[in-house]
């Protein structure tokens, strides 16, 4: 294949359900006139709560279908997923490139708050795999970081109740279980990808000197800079073309999709697919 013919094929991306919508939105706003096919294994959410060789195995699948319709570029936008499996799908795709959600919101921590002290809100499987604390350290050996599991509000960005007082009490609930030493950090990582919804609700519960680290933006950045970089943006001639996939449940995945994507969806939107 040529490169102009390269540059004209999609970027895939993936999660195990509607969170990765956050990045695919974020992707969209960053380079509007590229075609996007969005998957998401709504058959076999959550991921977090599967064995790693389960994650990894799903994680190929995903990949293996969506290699099938021609991308350029897969972005991982499912957290479980880059902790667990982002090696494997490098060497599942190579030669062409692959991008996950943790290793940009952790440069992109660090880069704001050199030496800080990073606070990570993420769901109890990605605290467990440690995969932030891990990306951060290896950045910053001075960094101090802590993980705190919200899995609550994975629910209310789903529900669309992303702020007010019932979200910001939650929010605050959650804080509470930190020692003090945690409570006043420098930066805050939102890593999940549910939680860029609730970003006005952590700007209003955290102090405005806290850099709110929004995973899906900071991946859409990446993701941008890795194409100019081997040359494989599309040419901005008019808007890109979406592509929506479900392996289930495509009328709720239009429903809480529509609201994470800020646009009406129906299930005729959504091609449901089988792995």
């Amino acid at each position: 294949m040529n490169a102009a013919a390269a540059k004209e094929l999609p970027i895939g991306v993936f999660d195990s359900g509607v969170g990765g919508l956050t990045v695919l939105k974020a992707l969209r706003e960053a380079m509007p006139h590229e075609d996007l096919i969005y998957l998401g294994d709504t058959a076999r959410l959550p991921y977090g709560t599967k064995s790693p060789a389960s994650i990894s195995r799903y994680a190929g699948q995903a990949t293996a279908l969506l290699q099938q319709r021609n991308i350029k570029l897969l972005v991982v936008a499912c957290n479980t997923a880059s902790a667990v499996a982002l090696e494997t799908l490098r060497s599942q795709m190579d030669p062409l490139p692959v991008i996950g959600v943790v290793e940009p919101g952790a440069a992109a921590a660090v880069a704001a708050r050199p030496a800080g002290r990073h606070l990570v809100l993420a769901t109890e499987a990605t605290v467990c795999l440690g995969a932030y604390r891990n990306a951060l350290v290896s950045r910053d050996s001075r960094a101090a970081v802590t993980e705190l599991a919200c899995e609550l509000l994975v629910s209310l960005a789903e529900e669309g109740w992303n702020d007010g007082s019932i979200a910001e009490s939650i929010v605050l609930r959650y804080l509470s279980e930190l020692p003090d030493s945690a409570r006043e950090p420098d930066s805050v990582i939102l890593g999940c990808t549910h939680f860029p919804l609730l970003k006005g609700t952590f700007e209003a519960v955290f102090d405005d000197t806290v850099a709110i680290v929004d995973s899906a933006s900071t991946t859409a950045v990446a993701a941008n800079e890795l194409l100019d970089e081997l040359s494989l943006g599309r040419e901005a001639t008019g808007g890109g073309n979406l592509t929506l996939l479900a392996t289930d449940g495509a009328t709720r995945f239009a429903r809480v999709g529509g609201q994470f994507l800020g646009e009406e969806l129906t299930w005729r939107d959504i091609e449901v697919v089988d792995l």
